[in-house]
């Protein structure tokens, strides 16, 4: 779903803007910033298994911060059109249902009490909540280069995670943030030739 976005909405906007450094500034910013979470998460993996009874700060500090950041382009992505921002919405939300879904399920695995989950779990909802509204209201009447920068950036983290999908399904290669980067940085670079070549 969150590819379909990516390529029947999202590019297409972006295809419209044609500034290349809004585009570069942003899907870069995009990249960097969903690879510091997700080092900033295996560090932590190591040092912080889920407590038997207590709060799993770091697993819920990197979830919040990344589901922060998707109402962020929930709320932006109507910038460039209703149809954009309803289809990234649904698409962001098919995924944060089975994010919910597997930390909850790894919360109560790792033996943490009712009460635990369901703070985590409104944490994390506020989290959204609050990046929808400041997506909306802030970044929703961007135009030009700004646009393009918010709408690169939205792509780049749609990417991200049917990247991740992929890599982690396929199993035969040890996904590294340099597989991860590899792909976004030859996703670009043939995006950006095909957008000036046509």
């Amino acid at each position: 779903m969150a590819s379909s976005a990516v390529a029947g909405e999202v590019l297409p906007e972006i295809d419209k803007l044609h500034d290349s450094l809004g585009i570069v500034l942003g899907f870069g910013l995009g990249v960097v910033l969903l690879l510091g979470l997700e080092g900033f998460l295996r560090g932590y993996e190591a040092a912080e298994s889920t407590p038997a009874r207590g709060f799993p700060t770091a697993l819920v500090t990197i979830v919040t911060v990344d589901v922060f950041v998707d109402g962020l382009l929930m709320g932006s992505s109507f910038g460039a059109g209703e149809r954009v921002g309803l289809l990234v919405t649904a698409a962001l939300t098919v995924e944060l249902l089975f994010l919910g879904l597997s930390m909850a399920a790894a919360m109560v695995g790792g033996g943490a009490a009712p009460r635990t989950v369901v703070a985590a779990t409104g944490l994390i909802a506020a989290a959204l909540a609050l990046g929808g509204l400041i997506g909306g209201a802030f970044l929703a009447g961007l135009t030009g280069f700004w646009l393009e920068l918010v709408l690169s950036f939205g792509a780049a983290a749609l990417l991200y995670l049917v990247v991740e999908e992929l890599l982690t399904e396929a199993h035969r290669v040890a996904e590294t943030p340099l597989l991860t980067a590899s792909f976004f940085v030859g996703f670009l670079a043939f995006y950006l030739f095909e957008l000036f070549a046509a």
